[in-house]
C-alpha cells in the first residue's frame, strides 16, 4: 500500500502468547544479520565465507518453457455440464512454448530485480531470493489478497514447499509433549477436518498434539452441529489436555474431499477462532482449482446448498479488485476475513509449476513471518537457488537489456502478473475438463447394470481390457452402488460406497467388502489404484468406524486419455463387484483372507 494513503485498518492483534517456547527464545541469526552489508556498492567483503561466484560450474541455465496461454481457459462462472466449451480443446492454437535463460551476471544494480546466478546461487537470506521474494510479496498484496483488513497488510517467506511451510508454523506455535515427562494440562492440541491430510496430522503427532478432528459437509468443516467445531470447543474435557489453539484447514480442494469452504463458513469459523483464541493454519495448494461446472452440476441434482457455497459474490464498490476476473471470480482466503491476524498460510508451486520445485510461500501477520524467519536462518535457510532463479526469470524476466537474460515471454520478456495469471486459469481449465471427463462416467455409472440390459461393448478389446470406448447405454438399472458429490476444487473425487446394497452384505462386513473391492480393482482386466479412506481418517476411530466408506480417486496424476480409460476401468470393476453371489461370493472372501489383501494391510495402504 502506497505510504501516502492512510491506512485506517486496525493494527493486526498480539498473539505472542502462542509462540513456542523454543520460537520465544530465537535470536537473529549472527551470520545472517552481516548479509544486509554485502550489497553496499564497492564494500570489499572479507567477512562472509562464501565461496567465489566464478567458481561455480554453471554459466547460464536454459530451457524451453510453456508460454502463458498454452491451455484453453474455462468459463468464470456455472455452466451446465457437459459443456461445448468444457469440451473443447486443451491447447492453444498459437505458439506454446519459448526459450528461457539465466544468465551468469546481470548488470542490474537493484538487488530486488537482479536475476543471476552470481547472487542466486551465493548464500542468501533465509526470507528467500529478493527478486522473487519482491514478487511474489506484491502478487500477494495486491492482486491474490486485495482486501486482509488488518493495517500494513500481511508479510510472507519463501518455504521448501507446503510441508516444509507447514513443520515451520507447528515448530513456531506448538510446545512438544511427552507422556512421560509433562503434565497433561500441558499437552496442546491441532484440529483438523474429519477426513484430512494425513502429512500434516503425522507431523504434528510426534509433536505430542492432541489430534482433534470436527465433523464435515460438502464444503468441509462445520462451524455448527454436531461434532462441528463449536460443539467440539464448547465441550472440550480438560482431561485431555488443553483446548486446542491450533486448526489446520485445506480450504479449496480439500483434501480428499474436493470440498469448497464459503466465504460464510469461513466467516463463521473464524468467529469462533477470535472467541476460542485460535490460530488458523490454512493449507491452499488448490487455490486456483475452483470448478463453476462441478457447481452447476451438483445444482442440477438438486444440491443447492453446494451450488451456491461456491459462487463468490462479484466484488462490491467497498471490496478491492484482484485487477483479474479469474482471481476476483475465485472463493478468497480465511485472510481476506482475518481480522485479527490469525491466519497463517500455506501456498505452493507444486501444482502450478512442479512438485520437484520444492518451492511455495507462507503469508501471515509480520510478527509470525519474523519469527519463523528465525527458525529458517537456523535450518534450511532458503530454498534452491537454481529453482528460484528460474521462477523468477519465467515470470520476471530481464531487468537489464544488456544481460543476454530470457524470460518466459515470447518477446523474451518475463510472464509478469497477467501472464502468470493466464497461465493459472489455463490450468484450471484442463483440470476441469478431466474433472468432468471422470465425474461424466462415474455419474452414469453408480447404479449397478443388469447383465441382460446392457448393451452389447463391440470397441471392447479381445483381452476384455477396458478401451475407454464401451458401450454404457442402459435400458434399466438396479441398486445405487456408490455416490459422490462433484469437486467444487482440487484434484480429487471422493466416493462414498454404498455396500449395503451388495449382495454379500448380510454375510460380509461391509468393511472387509471395502477391503475386497480394493484390491478387486487392482486385478486384471481392471488395473486401477485408489486410495481407501482410512489412509485421510485422523484418528484410529474414524480408520474403524466409517473411513473404509469412501475411496479417494485422483483425476489429475494419469494422462487425459489414462482419465477416461480408467474411469470406465473403475465402474466395470465395481459393477463386476457387485455381481459376485454363490461361488462367485467365494472370491470375495479370498479377497479378504487371501495374500493380496495381506499385503496391501503390509504397505498400510488399507
Amino acid at each position: 500500500m502506497d505510504s501516502a494513503i492512510k491506512d485506517d485498518r486496525p493494527p493486526p492483534k498480539d498473539l505472542s502468547h502462542h509462540w513456542s517456547r523454543t520460537t520465544k527464545n530465537r535470536n537473529t541469526s549472527n551470520i545472517k544479520d552481516f548479509y544486509k552489508y554485502f550489497s553496499i556498492p564497492g564494500i570489499a567483503n572479507l567477512a562472509g565465507g562464501m565461496p567465489h561466484a566464478s567458481y561455480f560450474p554453471y554459466d547460464t541455465l536454459e530451457a524451453a518453457v510453456a508460454l502463458p496461454d498454452r491451455f484453453v481457459p474455462t468459463p468464470n462462472h456455472p455452466v451446465d455440464p457437459p459443456t461445448s466449451a468444457l469440451a473443447a480443446t486443451s491447447l492453444s492454437e498459437t505458439p506454446t512454448a519459448s526459450r528461457m535463460l539465466v544468465p551468469k551476471a546481470s548488470k542490474a544494480t537493484d538487488m530486488l530485480l537482479k536475476i543471476d546466478l552470481t547472487s542466486a546461487l551465493q548464500y542468501g537470506t533465509a526470507q528467500g531470493y529478493p527478486p522473487l521474494h519482491s514478487f511474489l510479496g506484491q502478487f500477494t498484496r495486491e492482486n491474490l489478497h486485495p482486501n486482509v483488513p488488518y493495517s500494513r497488510g500481511p508479510e510472507i517467506i519463501l518455504t521448501c514447499g507446503n510441508t516444509d511451510g507447514f513443520a515451520k508454523a507447528i515448530e513456531a506455535l506448538s510446545n512438544e509433549w511427552s507422556e512421560e515427562k509433562d503434565w497433561i494440562r500441558e499437552k496442546e492440541g491441532m484440529l483438523v477436518e474429519e477426513y484430512a491430510y494425513m502429512n500434516a496430522v503425522q507431523a504434528a503427532r510426534p509433536r505430542g498434539l492432541n489430534i482433534v478432528p470436527v465433523g464435515m459437509d460438502e464444503e468441509g468443516m462445520r462451524a455448527s452441529g454436531k461434532d462441528g467445531l463449536e460443539d467440539v470447543l464448547v465441550n472440550w474435557n480438560m482431561n485431555r489436555g488443553k483446548r486446542p489453539h491450533l486448526l489446520y484447514t485445506v480450504t479449496i480442494g480439500q483434501n480428499p474431499t474436493g470440498g469448497v469452504l464459503s466465504v460464510q463458513r469461513r466467516k463463521d469459523i473464524y468467529a469462533l477462532c477470535r472467541k476460542y483464541d485460535i490460530l488458523i493454519i490454512e493449507d491452499d495448494p488448490y487455490w486456483y482449482l475452483q470448478y463453476p461446472s462441478a457447481a452447476a452440476a451438483n445444482h442440477a441434482r438438486g444440491d443447492s446448498s453446494s451450488f451456491a457455497a461456491t459462487i463468490p459474490s462479484p466484488p462490491n464498490l467497498e471490496v478491492l479488485s484482484s485487477g483479474f476476473p479469474f482471481l476476483d471470480s475465485l472463493v478468497p482466503s480465511f485472510l481476506s476475513v482475518d481480522t485479527e491476524g490469525r491466519v497463517i498460510r500455506l501456498d505452493t508451486f507444486s501444482k502450478t509449476i512442479a512438485p520437484g520445485c520444492r518451492l511455495g510461500w507462507i503469508t501471515a501477520q509480520p510478527a509470525l513471518i519474523e519469527r519463523i524467519l528465525r527458525i529458517t536462518e537456523t535450518s534450511t535457510q532458503q530454498p534452491s537457488g537454481f529453482v528460484q532463479a528460474m521462477v523468477a526469470e519465467l515470470i520476471m524476466g530481464p531487468q537489464s537489456p544488456s544481460d543476454g537474460a530470457r524470460g518466459g515471454g515470447k518477446d523474451g520478456k518475463g510472464w509478469s502478473v497477467a501472464g502468470w495469471v493466464r497461465w493459472l486459469e489455463g490450468l484450471r481449465g484442463e483440470y476441469e475438463r478431466r474433472m468432468g471427463t471422470m465425474c461424466s462416467i462415474l455419474e452414469e455409472g453408480r447404479y449397478l447394470v443388469d447383465d441382460n440390459s446392457q448393451r452389447p461393448r463391440p470397441n471392447s478389446s479381445p483381452s476384455n481390457q477396458p478401451t475407454g470406448k464401451e458401450d454404457w447405454t442402459l435400458l434399466s438399472r438396479g441398486p445405487k452402488m456408490y455416490d459422490f458429490t462433484w469437486p467444487m476444487g482440487g484434484m480429487f473425487v471422493w466416493i462414498s460406497l454404498n455396500l449395503s446394497t451388495h449382495p454379500l452384505a448380510p454375510k460380509v462386513a461391509a468393511s472387509k467388502l471395502a477391503r475386497a473391492l480394493w484390491v478387486h480393482l487392482t486385478t486384471k482386466p481392471y488395473l486401477v489404484l485408489v486410495t481407501p479412506g482410512t489412509v485421510f481418517a485422523p484418528t484410529p476411530e474414524i480408520a474403524q468406524d466409517r473411513a473404509w466408506r469412501f475411496f479417494r480417486v485422483c483425476f489429475a496424476a494419469v494422462g487425459v486419455e489414462e482419465v477416461e480409460r480408467s474411469s470406465r476401468a473403475f465402474v466395470q470393476g465395481v459393477n463386476d463387484f457387485w455381481r459376485m453371489e454363490g461361488e462367485m461370493g467365494d472370491q470375495i472372501v479370498d479377497l479378504i483372507s487371501g495374500k493380496e489383501l495381506e499385503d496391501s494391510e503390509r504397505c498400510g495402504v488399507m
